[in-house]
């Protein structure tokens, strides 16, 4: 009979210090905003898909691009340590 054994290495592969640090945490807080106008963005798009658009469905794609373009602008202008090089993001 063979006996079955975990292997300690796979088993605490993802350990305590995997976890993200305050440094990668802060930048996708700092990223939220443009993520949420990204998924809104794709949920407009996904909205055309199975349809012909109409201009009230182009207006909603339009719009949410917009929001995407302005989150991405609020981000790249932010505060000037906001963005540091070699940061988490």
């Amino acid at each position: 009979m063979e006996h079955i054994v975990t292997v300690q290495g796979a088993v605490t592969a993802f350990a305590d210090f995997m976890e993200p640090t305050s440094a990668e945490l802060a930048a996708i807080e700092l990223e939220s905003p443009v993520i949420a106008a990204e998924v809104d963005l794709l949920d407009a798009q996904i909205m055309t898909l199975d349809r012909p658009a109409n201009e009230v469905d182009a207006r909603r794609v339009r719009r949410a691009r917009n929001r995407v373009l302005a989150a991405r602008r609020d981000l790249a202008n932010g505060p000037a340590g906001a963005l540091l090089p070699g940061g988490a993001a």
